[in-house]
């Protein structure tokens, strides 16, 4: 997956707006950043990665130890990189859609009511 396929699915969550450009791109709802970017440069790793939250620290826990995803730096808690190289679509749409949906959660009731309603699933 690229950068400019993750930032789509980014800009269809109800009112995520992208800030930056600068040192850290970051998705935000409200205020609040759901999704960022980095590029991890190493001896032994050299990707672009997507920073997102997950609902809780075991489910980070259990994707940083099956593989799936990685420990970011500098974050805290729940929250987990995704090699974008590696990603598929419907798995970055799910990671995306579980962090904004997290994110949001968040928010007063008040700043939420003003976002634009998020669409009843199927």
């Amino acid at each position: 997956m690229t950068r400019a396929e993750f930032d789509a699915l980014c800009a269809t969550q109800p009112g995520a707006v992208l800030s930056g450009p600068g040192e850290l791109d970051a998705w935000k709802i409200g205020g609040k950043m759901f999704a960022c970017f980095g590029h991890v440069d190493t001896r032994d790793q050299n990707t672009d990665q997507a920073v997102v939250r997950v609902t809780d620290n075991e489910t980070a826990q259990m994707l940083i130890d099956t593989g799936a995803a990685s420990k970011p730096a500098y974050f805290r808690g729940a929250w987990v990189a995704l090699s974008l190289p590696d990603l598929e679509e419907g798995e970055a749409a799910h990671r995306i859609a579980v962090s904004y949906t997290t994110i949001r959660g968040t928010l007063t009731k008040k700043l939420q009511a003003t976002l634009p309603p998020v669409p009843e699933a199927e």
